[in-house]
């Protein structure tokens, strides 16, 4: 389980609640006390409609947050959600270990030999366009296998790059160029992406398909979030990344004692 600890001015859900780096680190060491198995740190929203940022600010906003987790101790596993290269190389030499790109080295291409370099670990995500147009009316002829069928020739493409095989996981991108039934049926699908072999994360949470189920804002979409993480872990799906790492670890423990996954 990734817990998700945005350093932005912006992000949908808790844009501005962590933006200055002694609120991060102290947001992730809380993430880490309640049961996170790892941490993803983000300097730039993707939300739908966002601008780019800088790549200099970028980094100033997640390195100083990698280092101070580092230097409070915290051992967890650290991932850097980012699209551009620099930014990963200077969060990876701080004491990250992963690169989240949104993009799957496509907004950089750059990046995945970073990724290499470093021997890091590497979350490819299916995004259709870009954050600022992504939502504009997108179309698929069959959103699981054109997902899974792009996902697979990255993971490709990452390889040839240098990146170890094992050290690759794929996210079909939830909310990313999709509308809400596209959503749900990715979820629905979610086998099929887990049939490959690849480890899968499942990025669910409060994301606006849940509103449009449930007429909830952001702040209220605890429930629809956790029905997710219980999907994706019936699915097989290898992770998930939250805002709500408490709540996540309950519904875990709970479904392990109750509904035991098979296979």
């Amino acid at each position: 389980m990734l817990g998700i600890v945005n350093v932005t001015p912006d992000s949908f859900s808790d844009g501005g609640l962590h933006a200055t780096t002694a609120a991060a680190v102290a947001h992730g060491l809380a993430l880490a006390a309640e049961g996170a198995d790892a941490l993803d740190v983000g300097g730039e929203s993707t939300r739908p409609g966002a601008a780019t940022v800088p790549e200099a600010e970028e980094a100033d906003r997640v390195v100083p947050v990698v280092l101070g987790l580092r230097r409070a101790g915290c051992s967890l596993p650290l991932s850097v959600d980012t699209r551009k290269a620099t930014v990963a190389d200077a969060a990876l030499r701080a004491g990250a270990t992963i690169v989240n790109d949104v993009s799957a080295g496509t907004f950089d291409p750059r990046l995945l030999g970073v990724v290499a370099r470093h021997d890091a670990g590497v979350i490819l995500m299916h995004m259709k366009g870009e954050p600022g147009t992504m939502q504009r009316a997108p179309h698929y002829e069959d959103v699981l296998s054109e997902v899974l069928g792009w996902l697979l020739e990255r993971a490709r493409v990452a390889e040839a790059a240098g990146v170890r095989p094992d050290r690759i996981v794929l996210d079909p991108g939830i909310g990313f160029g999709k509308t809400a039934a596209h959503n749900e049926t990715l979820l629905r699908g979610l086998e099929a992406l887990v049939a490959t072999g690849r480890p899968v994360l499942v990025g669910a949470s409060r994301k606006s398909f849940l509103g449009a189920i449930t007429g909830r804002p952001a702040g209220e979409r605890l429930a629809g979030s956790l029905a997710c993480v219980a999907r994706a872990r019936e699915a097989g799906a290898a992770a998930v990344r939250v805002h709500d790492v408490a709540e996540t670890v309950d519904l875990l423990a709970v479904l392990a004692r109750i509904a035991p996954v098979v296979g």
